[in-house]
């Protein structure tokens, strides 16, 4: 009685332990991909500071938090403090003089280059995975093809430290892609843990759907519109299940984030704003005018990245990937440094591009010029004429504008870990500022003219060009990637702007329709296509009236199909087969001459179950029967030992008839996640089809269609 207690016990342990084994991993890996995000970020901004400078009374921190312990710092000259020096104040004592800036210059080029540098070095040599955005990828990896080592422990640690110096070495790009494919690689570190997840692909992907929440949770600060992104735009299949567990591995990815305050200002994010002017509905005209702009931008970028990245691959620029990032990166800091725009990291420059002029902005954007009789509330400032700062800065972010879209192109692709979210913002920030700053003075100068005269008395505050950087960005974002409804979620999480959701709705929408005018696919669909990769995606319709026959292989011309018997083929047959063909796996049949299908076998398991047999069983060798039924075939007295493989043998795989429509077949491949499925006749085998021949078939009919 007491040991079937225990064992009643045990075994409630082990039911509790595998119903919470789920939550545990989703526990972890919010805990793991918010603590890396909280490192990147401050070791990002200590990085990007060193570039200018150094701390001297403690060299680890960052430009602000030096200036934050400083005594003597006053609040209108809140960046200079004695502690902070730049490279040229501690070299020669002087601080001013082309000498000073020309040192400075020099150097911060030179950081540049050795941040650039380390970063493809490490990538090239200890994980060639750990480049580029990651999202194209996890995308195919959701969809049930497997990239191996993608999401390994290497991965890991070399996408994080390069993700770290590739964003301090001033190119553009960010850290938002790269910090999914991080909380990918926590999932998948996770799952190996929990043999419910390491031995089921299915169970595998829904962790990597909530990882991939989990990781742009912590990347904007947005744990809804993360769980959101991963249902837009990542995953292939979103079971409500899976939909909790992503909702709560980003609540904890961000509340570790949140404790760990990156940022010292307790928020989640470098760009909060709180807007207190309302927007009228003439200003919906050039909100949808920045959805044009940004759909028309992510249109033109997707088409010369695409080029740019198919150059690479064609060209002799492939074999030179560290010269590459190396070039890159010179041209971008020496183009960079002159302009204060391009400077500083793209982070901040979105967080000035979004702040409202408040009564105590020092930046050059809030030059304004004050009315003597005006009193100065801290609150709701009235539109003011622009001062010379206000109009050498729109020169400055002008040609911050054109730098930014032009090395976008170039950087984005090369061989280091590189996101696309933060640049495509900064081009609509920017863009959304002008615009916003062009309204605000016609506002002011024109406030009888109909338009305005309804909602601008003169001395009041109607236009916040703050809100037009941020539609600005949402419009770019969205005209690149193509998301909608997480876009606006993200974009409100961002700044905390909840009444401004309608002219975010609006730029979305305009930037998609008019980005989908120039081609269907967003940035992350081309980049798929563009490498080749097996992916379904889930919008694309098939209308075309083929059916099964017409795709599967073998054709006519072809040689038959390989298969195994299922108690009559040899070990050094089944050996001669692996080595000969490199296919996924084998059907198994009755015999050669009926050809009725009893199941399928993968040949990693096939491969590894031979291998084993050889090594360990007695009596297995060259001219052994191969069975994969109950009992083992009857064979002569004298023959050597029969190996049993039933245990690898999938006994119902999937199967189509031969009239089955092409349609219903997609559809099945789109739904299941599946790499093949075979064909049959009244139980005989005819043949297979791989995912890669419905993609060959569906490209081959796109180009056939008259309609299109």
């Amino acid at each position: 009685i007491i040991i079937k207690s225990k064992e009643s016990v045990w075994e409630l342990i082990k039911s509790l332990l595998d119903a919470w084994s789920g939550w545990v991993v989703m526990l972890l890996i919010g805990l793991l991909s918010g603590t890396l995000a909280g490192v990147i970020d401050l070791a990002v901004d200590w990085m990007t500071d060193l570039k200018e400078g150094v701390c001297l009374s403690a060299f680890w921190y960052s430009h602000e938090q030096c200036c934050w312990t400083s005594n003597e710092t006053t609040f209108d000259d809140r960046d200079k403090c004695p502690q902070w020096q730049t490279w040229a104040e501690l070299m020669t004592g002087h601080s001013e003089g082309g000498g000073a800036y020309v040192l400075n210059y020099l150097l911060y080029v030179m950081w540049a280059l050795l941040f650039s540098f380390l970063a493809v070095s490490l990538v090239r040599v200890f994980a060639p995975y750990a480049c580029g955005s990651g999202i194209p990828e996890i995308k195919t990896i959701l969809s049930g093809f497997i990239i191996r080592g993608y999401l390994g422990k290497w991965t890991l640690l070399i996408k994080t430290v390069t993700l770290v110096l590739a964003v301090s070495s001033g190119l553009s790009l960010g850290k938002e892609g790269p910090l999914v494919h991080v909380a990918c690689c926590c999932g998948n570190l996770f799952c190996s843990l929990f043999s419910k997840y390491s031995k089921n692909e299915g169970k595998r992907r829904e962790v990597l759907s909530a990882a991939a929440a989990a990781g742009v949770s912590v990347a904007f600060g947005a744990p809804i519109g993360g769980v959101l992104f991963s249902l837009e735009e990542v995953s292939y299949y979103f079971p409500l299940k899976t939909l909790w567990r992503s909702f709560f591995a980003a609540l904890v990815a961000a509340f570790t984030l949140r404790a760990i305050n990156p940022f010292g200002n307790s928020r989640l994010v470098l760009f909060y704003v709180e807007y207190h002017t309302p927007w009228y509905m003439a200003e919906l005209v050039p909100f949808i005018l920045l959805g044009v702009f940004g759909g028309l931008w992510g249109a033109f970028f997707i088409r010369a990245n695409i080029a740019w990245c198919r150059r690479r691959k064609s060209t002799q620029l492939g074999r030179y990937p560290v010269l590459e990032v190396i070039a890159v990166a010179g041209v971008t800091a020496l183009l960079a440094f002159p302009n204060p725009y391009t400077r500083r990291s793209t982070s901040q420059l979105i967080s000035e591009l979004f702040n409202d002029c408040g009564a105590l902005e020092s930046s050059r954007l809030c030059d304004y010029v004050n009315s003597p009789n005006m009193s100065r509330p801290v609150d709701d400032i009235p539109d003011r004429p622009a001062g010379p700062g206000v109009y050498s800065a729109l020169w400055q972010l002008a040609l911050a504008l054109v730098f930014k879209v032009v090395i976008t192109i170039f950087t984005f692709g090369m061989k280091i870990p590189s996101g696309l979210f933060i640049p495509s913002m900064a081009v609509g920030a920017i863009a959304g500022r002008i615009v916003g700053i062009a309204v605000e003075q016609m506002a002011f100068h024109h406030h009888d003219w109909i338009i305005f005269r309804n909602w601008c008395r003169p001395g009041a505050d109607c236009v916040t060009p703050g809100l037009y950087a941020m539609v600005g960005a949402a419009a770019c974002l969205g005209g690149v990637t193509r998301m909608t409804v997480s876009l606006v979620v993200i974009m409100f999480e961002l700044t905390g702007g909840l009444e401004y959701i309608v002219p975010l709705m609006a730029a979305a929408v305009t930037s998609k329709w008019v980005a989908d005018a120039f081609g269907k696919e967003g940035i992350y669909e081309s980049h798929i296509q563009l490498n080749g990769y097996p992916y379904l995606d889930v919008r694309d319709e098939f209308t075309h009236r083929t059916l099964a026959a017409d795709v599967m292989r073998p054709r006519r011309s072809e040689p038959p199909l390989a298969v195994l018997t299922q108690d009559s083929t040899g070990v050094e047959e089944v050996e001669a087969l692996i080595k000969g063909t490199d296919y996924n796996g084998f059907p198994v049949v009755v015999s050669r001459e009926s050809e009725r299908l009893i199941g399928f076998v993968q040949r990693r398991d096939l491969t590894l179950a031979v291998k084993t047999a050889r090594q360990k069983q007695e009596g297995v060798v060259s001219s052994s029967v191969v069975y994969f039924t109950e009992d083992p075939p009857l064979l002569p007295a004298d023959s050597p030992q029969p190996l049993k493989l039933r245990r690898i043998l999938n006994l119902s795989p999937f199967t189509v008839t031969d009239h089955t429509p092409m349609e219903t077949v997609v559809d099945i491949f789109r739904k299941l996640g599946l790499r093949q499925c075979l064909v049959t006749r009244s139980g005989r085998l005819l043949g297979i089809i791989t995912k890669k021949d419905v993609l060959q078939h569906m490209a081959q009919m796109m180009n056939q269609d008259p309609e299109i």
